[in-house]
């Protein structure tokens, strides 16, 4: 069952405003801090407010009214201009600062944000101590939140917009706790929400209590899916920044560090906690995230893959090692969390009676492989696996280096023999003598030096795949007639001419590969 954190402020474009103009704010500058504020945007030609703070509300201020409303109100009503894209953007950094507590953050609306933390909690004790941890961070830094915690993202968001602040709903028992809450509270449409109270529904334990045919047909298929999604009886995909993974470890450590060396024993011990609970469920992963969260609220991360899963500490730490070195630590780092990514079960090691003989693939190409794909790019290292295709440059695609190949794998024709090498782009040749229509060329030029042929296998026609939905332009000119060629000296070339012959027009030659 999951867990989810959900974390709402109901100031953050009045708090965002605020921290991003700190000398406006100040008592000293103005007293805006202390007077009635609200940020104003322009709707249609008319100027409403976008957003107001604490004060503000309880004056009867709301968003959406108009300005000119609003000053008649409450003359005193302090006005600036909203900024919606840098509080976007704020958010979104928010999104990876809660890194620190959860791998799987996803955005909630332009002022919340959802925290998956089933099996994370663990980290601080509790629930309870990790909800007052995040609170404790968020108002250091001028960020007032609402929080709850409970089995679904519907349910959560219920009880930290409607419910009691800081609210933890025990596994499976949520439904007791949403029932005196608001039909708003299931994320309705306002319309839809207003209508259910008009017909004097005022809680959702009425709404919970009704038969689901006569209430989806009264109020709309949307209503009995959001209630369902509250009460963990429907499912709610979230978008998560990160994707979700239970395979989570940190280290909080009791003063900043910022030396190297400091840094890469953190990767060691974070690497070797979290490898031993791999192990104890008897899993391996192909992908580590390491992510270090300095004083200053940022983030530095680095990550490593591994070319089949696995759990061997000394060997992801060392992969780590190298790529700690660009990292900043800035004043100080104060914590660091390690998460595993693509986990799947592993067997244990065992010795193998004839392993003086065979090098397994864990002992021997596996770290050669990691070390290059870390190094380069895992994008670069690759295999290369046969495709069902004619056409030379459709018949390969990259797969992991290890992998084992799944299903029928095709393989090559023995009267078609592929070059060693294939270029990634056709060379064009030049000085070619060749008698046509089909016979091969007698000669050619290649980077500057002439090939005498001596003996030749061909044609082989290739044309396009015309059966393919996306294979629009069929054209002649893309016919090819390829030739296995032998030079004086017994270099092998895999060339080939473009179109079909036409009196008059001077073929176009172009090598295409070379055999070993």
């Amino acid at each position: 069952m999951g867990r989810i954190l959900c974390a709402w402020s109901p100031t953050w474009a009045i708090d965002n405003w605020r921290r991003r103009n700190p000398s406006a704010t100040s008592p000293e500058a103005s007293p805006a801090i202390q007077r009635p504020f609200a940020l104003v945007e322009q709707v249609r030609g008319t100027r409403r407010l976008a957003a107001v703070s604490l004060q503000a509300a309880q004056l009867g201020l709301y968003p959406g009214q108009k300005a000119t409303d609003a000053m008649a109100v409450v003359p005193q009503l302090a006005l600036a201009d909203a900024q919606p894209e840098a509080d976007a953007e704020a958010l979104v950094a928010l999104v990876d600062w809660c890194v620190r507590f959860s791998p799987a953050v996803a955005v909630d609306g332009s002022d919340g944000l959802f925290l998956d933390i089933a099996g994370v909690d663990h980290l601080w004790g509790d629930e309870a101590q990790m909800m007052a941890d995040l609170r404790a961070r968020l108002a250091a830094n001028d960020l007032m939140f609402r929080c709850a915690v409970a089995d679904t993202a519907g349910a959560a968001w219920a009880l930290a917009h409607f419910g009691q602040d800081g609210v933890i709903a025990p596994a499976g028992e949520q439904a007791e706790l949403l029932r005196p809450l608001p039909p708003a509270a299931l994320r309705l449409d306002p319309d839809a929400a207003a209508q259910i109270e008009r017909l004097g529904i005022r809680r959702l334990g009425q709404l919970m209590d009704l038969p689901r045919a006569p209430l989806a047909k009264r109020f709309g298929v949307g209503v009995v899916t959001r209630l369902d999604q509250a009460l963990g009886q429907g499912h709610e995909a979230l978008s998560f920044r990160r994707p979700p993974t239970p395979w989570i470890t940190g280290l909080t450590f009791v003063e900043p560090i910022s030396a190297p060396e400091d840094m890469v024993r953190v990767a060691q011990d974070a690497t070797i906690k979290l490898a031993a609970r791999l192990e104890r469920e008897g899993q391996g992963a192909r992908r580590f995230e390491l992510t270090y969260h300095r004083v200053d609220g940022k983030n530095l991360g680095v990550g490593v893959g591994l070319a089949i899963a696995g759990r061997d500490a000394a060997r992801i730490a060392k992969l780590f090692a190298p790529k700690l070195e660009a990292l900043d630590p800035g004043f100080g780092v104060e914590s660091a969390t390690l998460a595993a990514y693509e986990v799947e079960p592993i067997g244990g090691r065992q010795t193998r009676l004839d392993a003086a003989r065979t090098i397994a693939p864990e002992d021997g190409l596996a770290p050669l492989i990691d070390r290059l794909a870390n190094r380069l790019g895992k994008e670069r290292v690759f295999r290369a696996v046969p495709v069902e295709s004619h056409v030379p440059e459709l018949a390969v695609r990259p797969a992991r280096p290890l992998n084992p190949a799944h299903g029928r794998t095709p393989g090559w024709d023995p009267e078609t023999p592929r070059p060693v090498r294939l270029f990634r782009r056709p060379e064009p040749l030049d000085g070619v003598i060749a008698l046509t229509p089909d016979d091969p060329p007698n000669q050619f030029r290649w980077r500057g030096r002439t090939h005498r042929v001596r003996r030749a296998e061909g044609p082989e026609r290739i044309a396009e795949e015309w059966w393919k939905a996306d294979i629009e332009d069929i054209s002649v000119g893309h016919v090819r007639d390829y030739y296995r060629v032998e030079d004086q000296d017994g270099g092998r070339f895999w060339l080939f001419r473009s179109g079909l012959y036409k009196a008059g027009h001077p073929a176009r030659w172009w090598l295409h590969g070379l055999f070993g």
